[in-house]
């Protein structure tokens, strides 16, 4: 019995120091931050076995085939237009004088030289704060559609909204309006192909984006790298950017968030094309693996033509997009240089706050230097670990002087940053590792004195229903609480 068990203890640490040295070699091979690296080894050396089969589903990394094949799309559009705008930018000062100021011409070049982002000006702009106003809107704009609809979103669900929104294309298509839709089937957990069968059969189009298409069940990383835009395009004018998604609980029908609170943009103006480019480039990269007609993104560049135009009922605005497709982090570095160059206030809502360590770091100097830095973040998790970490880093930019808050009334799900005068952001990204580097986003970011000022009276707005958290809100949490929140935190790079 004595050898027999010696053999087990022997067996098991064989098996040990192997599921290590694999553990070493599955993480090293790929190229990641050194937080992910660190995360991703304790999962599979405190998890043997079960470890590597939640790598294979959220750990590995998008295939340089895929990734290829976006910055070919990229390429396309970039090449044409931006050396016209940086001569732009060398003769003009580009935004109206009441918006121009040295903090916005330098995130506007950020922008341009790091994501390739045109700056355009002659963008109308609505906000939509309530998500049964914006799709009254929204159905509007189809019913009145005449040429084409394209719309990308990380959820479409088959309830009673994605049905109506459903219904909406399907009589567009039987007028002959060109309908596309990207969805992200993993967000659309429950959507099934055969959902959009009678668009199909009036001639729309509908597929899962890339990294969840096609039948490669193992080898597709299907658990990472989420189409996390929210895009609705049509006819190449009117265009909508933001954080609702199409289900019910957007439209305040769920039992358990109650009052949805979201933010997005209606923009009627040339980033609407330019949202129909983004679009465009995901499509056709998706259509590598579902074989349908690709997007000629060269009838799109042909009707782009840079203008400009300087008015105070116009928004001079930039489409950033983020992924892991490249390694400048458009958005996150954006979010950086709005926060570092603060003078007087930020305002952040974000339904996750997993700020990598510069973005923490620049929050914490902001508001050390005096700067009225305020983050809100919703009072409920919808995603338990994430809820945790969230509380986890809340709790560690309270004890550094930033204000944050709980929003009590329902979920919040804004993803928006208001700074200054004139400068504001809202789209997709929300404020942690998955939406900085393993998602795809997109934000608008915007140089508008007087959307920015909506945009933070909003947010005050959004203060009367919700409470300030203290150092004595932390301190008298649970040490079962406590604990859910350190060990979240560890793995907040892979979360």
């Amino acid at each position: 019995m004595i050898l027999t068990w010696d053999i087990i203890r022997r067996t098991i640490e064989v098996l040990w120091l192997i599921n290590v040295g694999l553990a070493i070699w599955t993480v090293f091979r790929s190229h990641r931050d050194i937080s992910s690296t660190w995360a991703w080894l304790l999962i599979l050396s405190i998890l043997p076995y079960v470890g590597f089969i939640l790598y294979l589903f959220t750990g590995r990394q998008l295939s340089h085939d895929d990734i290829f094949s976006i910055k070919t799309e990229q390429k396309k559009f970039r090449d044409r237009f931006l050396n016209e705008q940086n001569k732009l930018l060398r003769i003009h000062d580009l935004l109206p004088s009441k918006d121009q100021s040295p903090r916005s011409r330098r995130l506007v070049e950020l922008n341009l030289n790091n994501d390739d982002a045109l700056l355009t000006f002659n963008n109308k702009v609505e906000t939509f704060v309530d998500g049964q106003v914006l799709f009254k809107n929204i159905l509007k704009n189809i019913d009145q559609a005449k040429n084409s609809i394209n719309i990308e979103f990380y959820t479409f669900y088959d309830d009673q909204l994605g049905n109506q929104v459903l219904h909406a294309l399907e009589e567009a298509a039987s007028r002959g309006v060109k309908i596309r839709i990207l969805y992200d089937a993993s967000g659309s957990r429950g959507t099934h192909p055969s959902f959009f069968k009678k668009l199909r059969q009036l001639g729309g189009q509908a597929q899962p984006f890339i990294s969840t298409a096609g039948n490669r069940f193992f080898t597709t990383p299907r658990a990472n790298y989420h189409l996390h835009r929210k895009l609705v395009i049509i006819d190449n004018e009117v265009g909508y950017i933001g954080g609702f998604n199409i289900g019910d609980q957007y439209v305040d029908r769920s039992p358990k968030f109650g009052h949805w609170r979201d933010t997005h943009l209606r923009v009627v103006g040339q980033s609407a094309l330019l949202m129909e480019i983004r679009f465009a480039m995901d499509w056709n990269t998706s259509c590598r693996k579902s074989h349908l007609p690709k997007y000629n993104v060269d009838s799109l560049i042909e009707n782009f033509k840079l203008k400009v135009i300087q008015s105070d009922n116009l928004v001079p605005m930039q489409i950033v997009s983020s992924g892991p497709d490249n390694s400048d982090f458009g958005i996150r570095r954006a979010y950086e240089k709005i926060i570092a160059q603060a003078q007087n206030y930020v305002y952040i809502q974000t339904p996750y706050l997993i700020p990598g360590d510069s973005i923490l770091e620049a929050l914490i100097i902001a508001a050390k230097s005096g700067v009225d830095v305020r983050i809100m973040i919703p009072s409920m998790p919808d995603h338990p670990f994430v809820y945790r970490a969230t509380e986890y880093y809340a709790k560690y930019l309270v004890n550094n002087g930033v204000k944050v808050y709980k929003y009590d009334n329902g979920f919040i799900h804004a993803k928006t940053i208001v700074s200054g005068s004139n400068i504001a952001s809202v789209g997709s990204a929300n404020q942690d590792f998955r939406s900085y580097q393993l998602n795809f986003e997109v934000n608008a970011f915007t140089y508008s004195s007087k959307l920015t000022k909506e945009l933070k009276e909003i947010f005050e707005e959004d203060l009367k229903d919700s409470t300030l958290l203290t150092k004595e809100y932390f301190d008298n949490q649970s040490n079962w609480s406590k604990f859910k929140q350190y060990f979240s935190r560890l793995l907040s790079p892979i979360l």
